[in-house]
């Protein structure tokens, strides 16, 4: 029999979860996959390690599960195929750990209160990271629970990259740069010494580059800035948030075009960024297929703006020594790394397109000054991690 830990990641209507068992000193991926439409049309969806379909569920059309009903179901799921293995910890992403919590930490319902005060901070993302913690807490309270923040690895990075130039009593009340996908940024800074040792003692940027997308500059794996700041809906243009704004534009659109505040925020988070742009998709594989100009104008603003934040990230270190893509774009854009890497041959980036044709991990040549690399992230690997290691430290 072995230790199971299952990680779940909340959406505002699906659920994404992973099963990793211990063997040994080694967490190997059992089985995973979502539940989607939560609130509409649920679909449920379980695959194994080797990624073939286990089970499909469809429910009809208006019919709901809600977050509940989810957790309901993936529980008598889980419980048929775990078998003889233990169930032991559930570890949860959570997006905002705010200013108090750097690191993950066992969840009970004092620490779930002080996450909720922290959803004016998400309000798209946090409540519902929260709420299948709340369901366990209720149903399975001796079932070891841990919170792994999207913000925790930015702590490190210096006071002055963290600030932004308002009076400090606004500062004071925990309004600065937190900086988010640092699941994703943990989980490369882990395993970029197997790729390249120099680039992970030195100054790289790390592109996650997907439907959500940022960068990261990593000195000696720390991170020292990154894209996003206050929000997830700052620095690049994703799929459908607007990335870098003037704050001068959100006064605009409260005093011409009345909009509230819920109208300006549906707006940057829903209908911006590729999708506002292109006004055809927020997919960056649809917009690269598509002869439409405005597809081809919304693709060409993301590059500038990648380009442009990496000169940024770059001065922040003072130089750079490697890229990394990784994400949905970054990992399977061939296209995307092409454009990128272009825009970066001033800072010593050289390609080597067939290497990039052929997905290979490094595709700069053996010459290019900066190095680059396409290393697959596994956010829910790390979250495994930090999990098993609070559970072995309780036991």
């Amino acid at each position: 029999m072995s230790k199971a830990i299952l990680v779940l990641n909340a959406g505002s209507s699906s659920i994404k979860f992973s099963v990793f068992l211990e063997q040994g000193d080694v967490l190997n991926v059992l089985l995973g996959g979502q539940l989607e439409g939560l609130y509409t049309s649920p679909r449920f969806k379980a695959k194994d390690a080797a990624g073939d379909l286990m089970n499909e569920k469809h429910w009809e059309q208006g019919e709901q599960l809600g977050h509940d009903g989810g957790i309901n179901y993936l529980a008598a799921f889980l419980r048929e195929q775990l078998g003889e293995h233990q169930l032991v910890a559930v570890g949860h992403r959570v997006v905002h750990g705010g200013v108090d919590y750097a690191a993950p930490v066992a969840l009970n319902a004092d620490t779930v209160k002080n996450l909720a005060r922290l959803i004016p901070l998400a309000p798209l993302h946090q409540p519902h990271n929260l709420t299948p913690i709340r369901t366990l807490l209720e149903k399975r309270p001796e079932l070891l629970q841990v919170a792994c923040f999207d913000t925790a690895f930015h702590c490190a990075q210096p006071a002055v990259a963290q600030t932004f130039a308002l009076p400090a009593e606004i500062s004071e009340r925990g309004v600065r740069r937190y900086g988010f996908h640092g699941l994703s940024y943990e989980y490369i800074a882990s395993v970029l010494p197997d790729y390249d040792a120099q680039a992970a003692q030195g100054r790289t940027v790390v592109l996650h580059l997907g439907n959500g997308a940022s960068m990261c500059a990593m000195q000696n794996g720390q991170s020292v800035a990154s894209t996003m700041g206050f929000t997830a809906v700052d620095g690049l243009p994703m799929g459908t948030r607007c990335g870098n704004l003037d704050p001068g534009v959100v006064l605009y659109l409260m005093d011409e075009l009345k909009m509230d505040t819920r109208a300006i925020e549906k707006m940057l988070y829903q209908q911006s960024g590729l999708l506002g742009v292109s006004g055809i998709s927020s997919d960056m594989r649809t917009l690269l297929d598509s002869a439409d100009p405005k597809a081809q104008f919304a693709v060409e603003l993301f590059i500038y703006r990648i380009a442009r934040e990496l000169g940024s990230l770059a001065a922040a270190m003072g130089g750079l020594d490697a890229l990394v893509f990784t994400a949905g774009i970054g990992e399977h854009s061939a296209a995307i790394r092409e454009r990128v890497c272009r825009a970066a041959a001033w800072q010593g980036v050289e390609l080597d397109t067939a290497a990039n044709l052929a997905g290979a991990p490094r595709i700069s040549t053996a010459n290019s000054r900066t190095s680059v690399w396409v290393i697959p992230t596994n956010e829910e690997l790390m979250i495994a991690r930090h999990t098993q290691r609070i559970l072995n430290a309780q036991a």
